[in-house]
């Protein structure tokens, strides 16, 4: 059996090459307006909870700032973003990959177990005890995966003023869309966070073999 079947590795490098641009024109649009708000609305600097640093060009899509184009590198690559993340759930239901790697036991979640875990991190041994992940990367993947990302989702939608008339409970939601906004950027950080760690671990595990099985799928 194949370590990673192929939907997950599309889904991976699609996912990579997302939120890549989806970051990097975020950081553009966010230069339009670097204040952050809670609520459902905000404009002045004393209400705003945030006043977020000006972002360089080296480090924004496109290169210079431009809302406008800005704007468009977001809402192309956000259906990519979405559309892909779709795509992989229904076939991770399909082929067992959510049931069978991610799916925590009851044994997993004694203190005992999360312990060992945990130290076996800190001393970077990586053993799986047969299981494709342990418990920790279980944890962070499906906090990433069914939290995050459709929190990145729904958040971006609550954005667009088409919800107003559309789908106003969205807004009610997330408790209108200043709050919605905030609550995007957040997320933002938070995936750009675990992807860090998630190189970082790569990096000490083994980089050329894990990429390798993420390309041509490996060999459990």
């Amino acid at each position: 059996m194949k370590r990673h079947t192929l939907a997950t590795r599309l889904w991976h490098w699609l996912n990579v090459l997302a939120l890549v641009v989806l970051f990097m024109s975020g950081l553009n649009i966010s230069n339009a307006h670097p204040l952050l708000y809670w609520g459902k609305w905000g404009f002045e600097a004393k209400d705003a909870w945030l006043e977020v640093a000006r972002f360089p060009g080296w480090a924004t899509i496109p290169g210079y700032y431009s809302l406008a184009a800005a704007r468009h590198w977001h809402l192309l690559f956000a259906w990519v973003f979405a559309l892909s993340l779709l795509v992989f759930m229904i076939a991770s239901l399909i082929n067992g990959h959510f049931h069978r790697d991610l799916v925590t036991t009851r044994r997993e979640w004694r203190w005992s177990a999360v312990r060992a875990d945990i130290a076996s991190h800190l001393s970077f041994d990586f053993h799986r005890a047969g299981s494709k992940f342990n418990f920790l990367q279980k944890l962070s993947y499906g906090f990433v995966i069914f939290i995050l990302l459709p929190l990145m989702i729904f958040t971006g939608m609550a954005l667009s003023p088409a919800m107003d008339a559309n789908w106003p409970w969205l807004l009610d939601m997330f408790g209108g869309r200043q709050s919605a906004r905030s609550i995007h950027f957040i997320v933002a950080w938070a995936l750009l966070a675990f992807s860090v760690v998630h190189v970082i671990l790569v990096l000490l595990s083994g980089p050329l073999g894990q990429m390798r099985a993420m390309i041509t799928g490996g060999r459990r």
